[in-house]
C-alpha cells in the first residue's frame, strides 16, 4: 500500500471518529453516569473503525446522500462491535486486561459496570440507529428498516452472538475444533458485523438486490481472512504491536486456525478469502478504489 493511501486512510478514520464523538458519546451525568462513563471510554477507546469506515464508503458508493443516516448507523454498528469487545474481555470469556493499549472496561470500573455497560452500548446502538428514521422519505424508511433488522440479525443469534457461543462451549468443554467449526465461529462471530457493514451501507443507499448479495460475499470472506489474520498475529506480534495482550488463545486452550492447520497454510488461506472478496468486489456495479485497496490493505496488516 502506497503512503497516499495510508494518509487518506487516517484522514477517514478521524472523520469516523469526529461521528462517534457527535452522535455516540453521551453527557457523564445523573445517577447513571458511571456507566455512561463507561460506555464513552469503550466506545472512545479507538481501534481501526474499520467497520463503520466500510459502510460509509458503500454507502456513498451506491450514491448515499444523507449524511445523519449514515452517521448514525456508522455508530450503532461501531457500539455494538464496542459492546462484544467489554463483554468479550471479561474474566467469563477472555479474562483480558488490555485492550487497544488501555485497560480494558472491567478493570477499570468492575466487572458489574462492564456487564451493564456492554448491556447500555447495544441498547443505545439501535436507539441511535432509530433516531436517523424521523421524518425520512418512505423509501428511505424502508432502507432504513432493512438495514436495522440486518443489523439485528447478524449481531445476534443466527450472527455474533451465536459464534461467540459456539466459541464458548468449545472452550469449557475443552474440546478441539475440527476446521469446519472454526470456520463457523469465524463467519458468525467475526464476518456477520463485516456483512452489516457491507451490506447495510449499500441497503440505506438503496443498492440493487444483486449488489447487496455481492456484498455479503465480500463481507463474509473478509472476516475470514481477518480473523485468520488475527490468529496469526496472535502468535506472530507483540503486545506493543497490537495494544493487547498475545498468546490469550493458548492460554484459553483454544483451537485456533493456526495450530489446526499451520502458519503457512494459515497465510496462504488469508490470501485465498481475501482474493474471493475482491473478485466478487469487481462485480459489482460501482466502484470505489479506496475501497478495494482497504480490502487488499487487511491481508498485510501488522496489527
Amino acid at each position: 500500500m502506497s503512503n497516499d493511501f495510508y494518509e487518506v486512510l487516517n484522514n477517514k478514520v478521524a472523520h469516523v471518529e469526529d461521528v462517534l464523538s457527535r452522535k455516540g458519546v453521551l453527557r457523564e451525568e445523573g445517577y447513571q453516569h458511571t456507566v455512561i462513563e463507561a460506555m464513552n471510554y469503550a466506545l472512545m477507546g479507538g481501534g481501526k473503525r474499520l467497520r463503520p469506515l466500510i459502510m460509509q464508503e458503500v454507502y456513498s458508493m451506491f450514491g448515499g446522500d444523507d449524511a445523519d443516516i449514515i452517521e448514525c448507523f456508522m455508530t450503532a454498528l461501531e457500539m455494538i462491535h464496542t459492546y462484544s469487545l467489554v463483554h468479550d474481555d471479561l474474566p467469563a470469556m477472555d479474562n483480558d486486561d488490555y485492550r487497544r493499549g488501555r485497560k480494558t472496561c472491567h478493570i477499570v470500573y468492575g466487572e458489574d459496570m462492564a456487564i451493564l455497560t456492554g448491556d447500555a452500548l447495544l441498547n443505545r446502538a439501535f436507539e441511535v440507529a432509530l433516531n436517523c428514521s424521523l421524518n425520512k422519505s418512505p423509501e428511505k424508511s424502508v432502507c432504513i428498516l432493512k438495514a436495522l433488522k440486518l443489523m439485528a440479525s447478524k449481531s445476534g443469534i443466527y450472527g455474533m452472538v451465536g459464534g461467540q457461543v459456539f466459541d464458548v462451549e468449545s472452550e469449557n468443554l475443552k474440546k478441539a475444533n475440527t476446521l469446519e467449526e472454526i470456520l463457523f465461529i469465524h463467519r458468525l462471530k467475526t464476518s456477520a458485523l463485516l456483512q452489516i457493514a457491507f451490506m447495510a451501507g449499500g441497503i440505506l443507499a438503496g443498492a440493487p438486490e444483486k449488489d447487496i448479495e455481492l456484498l455479503s460475499i465480500i463481507g463474509e470472506n473478509v472476516g475470514v481472512a481477518f480473523q485468520i489474520k488475527d490468529d496469526i498475529l496472535d502468535v506472530t506480534s507483540t503486545q506493543e504491536v497490537l495494544g493487547k495482550p498475545i498468546g490469550s488463545d493458548e492460554k484459553n486452550n483454544k483451537t485456533t486456525y493456526v495450530n489446526l492447520v499451520g502458519l503457512e497454510q494459515s497465510e496462504e488461506d488469508v490470501k485465498k478469502y481475501s482474493e474471493i472478496a475482491i473478485d466478487s468486489y469487481d462485480l459489482l456495479s460501482k466502484k470505489n478504489e479506496f475501497l478495494r485497496e482497504l480490502i487488499i490493505s487487511l491481508v498485510s496488516r501488522e496489527k
